[in-house]
């Protein structure tokens, strides 16, 4: 489905990693990757997972430092010629914003989970566009959860950093749209990532997700990857300023 494309993959940090599920799918089904990291720390992990696929380049990439934006895009251009996908799959937020009450988040605490987690993608949609551009369009993917739009105990900032999210999505979805760039967002169920672990009863999450949940499962990361790929393909060519589920059904319910 995806033969010939090419793409790069923002947010991989483990083999648990959704970005990295995402990865996967769509080299399975045939696009040639760039995969980022952010920092030396991350930067074996992430060049040993990607050296598992054919053609695939990794590079440095920490979305608070311009520089490192401005040339990551530039080596890919060099080495890809353009693009055809960008995954999003970034999110951060200090740890004592994620522990305390929400009433007591800092200013800097919301500063740095908005520009991390929502500017970000602007940010990387705004120097992906040309790169696309030259292949005839895109597709823009990034990731989110229900907590934009519903309370979840201790998720606190990173809510209403995922709804800021999910509004970018649908004004670059508005100003991408004549050049043939589609920008969609995958909200996924809860999965046992290093972020996700990070939120103080998170086991309770899923064990509620897998007892409520129409499909009365939790959600894997490759399942997400699927979505991505038909996200990603000509099958959705035209859907564009979308949240997108993958969650077992668990959105639909109320009680």
């Amino acid at each position: 489905m995806l033969e010939g494309k090419l793409g790069m993959v923002f947010g991989v940090a483990n083999h648990r990693s959704i970005a990295w599920g995402i990865g996967q799918a769509l080299a399975g089904a045939g696009a040639r990757l760039a995969f980022t990291y952010q920092g030396d720390r991350l930067k074996d992990t992430v060049s040993d997972l990607a050296g598992t696929l054919s053609g695939s380049l990794t590079l440095p990439c920490d979305v608070l430092d311009d520089a490192q934006v401005d040339e990551a895009f530039e080596r890919v251009d060099r080495e890809f010629g353009g693009l055809d996908i960008l995954v999003h799959s970034i999110a951060f937020a200090p740890r004592e914003a994620l522990e305390n009450p929400f009433v007591e988040t800092t200013r800097d605490a919301f500063n740095t989970a908005m520009d991390i987690s929502a500017y970000s993608l602007v940010q990387l949609a705004r120097k992906a566009a040309p790169l696309m551009e030259k292949r005839g369009g895109g597709s823009i993917i990034t990731m989110t959860y229900l907590g934009s739009g519903r309370v979840f105990p201790k998720y606190n900032v990173m809510g209403v950093a995922k709804a800021a999210l999910e509004a970018s999505v649908r004004y670059l979805a508005s100003d991408l749209g004549p050049r043939n760039i589609r920008v969609n967002a995958i909200s996924a169920g809860p999965i046992r990532t290093l972020a996700g672990r990070s939120i103080q009863g998170f086991t309770r999450m899923e064990e509620h997700v897998r007892e409520v949940a129409p499909l009365r499962r939790n959600t894997e990361a490759g399942e997400v990857g699927d979505v991505a790929v038909f996200l990603a393909s000509s099958l959705s060519r035209n859907v564009t300023g979308v949240t997108l589920f993958c969650d077992s059904g668990y959105h639909a319910m109320g009680m």
